[in-house]
């Protein structure tokens, strides 16, 4: 009889190890037991991809031979260290054989990323108007991180993208990168090769949607691709271009540098060089750093949320610190000196309007949304109420019908269940 050996389980975490011995390495993934499967929602894949709960976790396992497995889980933990959205991986797996000794492939383990859904999912549910555009913009945001860092990623498409709620657009991350080449930096033509890849992706994407039943079927799926192309070629100019101004035109380089961080970007180094007879300035922007309005946020208040998520929260916090005082608060409501100092402000902020809304939240209610998407749709559902009945809205009157009216309603996203196979 042929002599079987046991797989090689590499993990980040020695704590992982031995429950992801436990699994049923012997079986091709496919013939795995329901016992050890989650239901959650999958993109379109190559491989065989399953879910498993590892005690409070849960990870998601794709099937694909030793080399593959080993490199892909390099990439993606280059990307986490540059702070590019992507899944984490947590192990990979090589070695494998049946109990007959017969090979089967190596796997990669990933984190499942709480409150993320693959686009066909996103597209079986109730959604506002126009979540194609939103989630091409959303990809287009994420090539431009990907190809900032030196990341040809040579697939680019929906169904290699996970996607969050990010306000009222979509936050894009990495989920499938075997294909992917890390450069130091990117040439001209190797960000072209990736566009054109997306471009045909988006619109098979978009005529898969169409052949299930999930889109119009007037809808264009070239426009999307289209789209994508705009979007990216706009940011990737906003972010890079080189501008000459004249010496009196500082407050140029101010405005670029706003419009940067309005896009949720901040400047590392800007290089400004002077022509020789003084008249003129040319400016590039040197490493360009992601997610500015987050960054500001955590520093502020120690709250993680999404950049569009935190734009809101700071916009929010900015306009308590210019009013007179805030309308009702768990902790009184006291005047707030206009001249308060940001982090102070922060601090009221903080125990006058958030903490409020997320401790007044049922923990039946808590899998609705992440804590920045539910700050997000609750000052919305306020503003809404606002307008309609022509007053100011205290917090507390604010949260107890958001509560009611709005996120019971929702369904949970923290862990998407379906027994439908996407």
């Amino acid at each position: 009889m042929p002599e079987t050996t046991a797989p090689q389980i590499h993990a980040v975490h020695s704590a992982d190890h031995d429950a992801i011995a436990q699994l049923p390495w012997h079986l091709p993934l496919g013939d795995w037991p329901h016992d050890f499967l989650g239901g959650l929602p999958r993109g379109i894949s190559r491989h065989v991809v399953r879910f498993v709960e590892i005690g409070e976790e849960v990870l998601a396992i794709k099937e694909t031979d030793d080399r593959r497995a080993l490199r892909e889980f390099d990439i993606l933990g280059v990307l986490g260290n540059l702070a590019v959205p992507t899944v984490e991986p947590r192990a990979y797996v090589t070695n494998r054989s049946t109990t007959s000794a017969k090979e089967l492939p190596g796997a990669l383990l990933t984190a499942y990323l709480d409150f993320s859904l693959p686009y066909r999912a996103l597209f079986s549910r109730s959604l506002a108007e126009d979540t194609t555009g939103r989630l091409v913009d959303a990809l287009a945001v994420l090539l431009a991180r990907l190809h900032l860092v030196g990341f040809y990623w040579g697939d680019v498409s929906l169904s290699n993208t996970l996607f969050r709620r990010d306000a009222d657009a979509y936050a894009a991350y990495v989920v499938d990168a075997e294909t992917g080449e890390l450069h130091d930096q990117l040439s001209d033509g190797q960000r072209q090769m990736d566009l054109r890849i997306a471009k045909t992706n988006i619109a098979g994407d978009f005529l898969d949607l169409q052949a299930a039943g999930l889109i119009d079927p007037e809808v264009d799926p070239l426009a999307a691709g289209e789209r994508l192309l705009e979007a990216y070629n706009g940011l990737w100019a906003e972010l890079t271009r080189v501008e000459e101004f004249s010496v009196n035109e500082r407050w140029r380089i101010d405005e670029r540098i706003r419009r940067l961080n309005d896009l949720g970007f901040d400047l590392g180094e800007l290089t400004v060089t002077t022509d020789l007879d003084g008249v003129s300035l040319l400016v590039e922007p040197k490493v360009v750093e992601p997610n500015h309005h987050s960054r500001r946020l955590l520093r502020l208040t120690g709250i993680g949320a999404n950049e569009n998520q935190a734009r809101t929260m700071l916009n929010d916090l900015d306009s308590h610190r210019s009013a007179p005082g805030f309308t009702g608060g768990a902790h009184g409501s006291g005047e707030l000196p206009v001249e308060l100092g940001e982090e102070e402000a922060a601090r009221h902020w903080l125990n006058e309007v958030y903490k409020p809304l997320i401790a007044a939240i049922p923990e039946n209610l808590t899998h609705k949304l992440e804590p920045g998407q539910i700050f997000y749709e609750f000052i919305e559902h306020r503003r809404v109420m606002s307008r309609a009945r022509q007053r100011d809205i205290p917090t507390m009157e604010a949260i107890a019908y958001f509560i009611v009216d709005y996120l019971s309603n929702l369904p949970d996203e923290a862990l998407y269940v379906d027994s439908q196979k996407f």
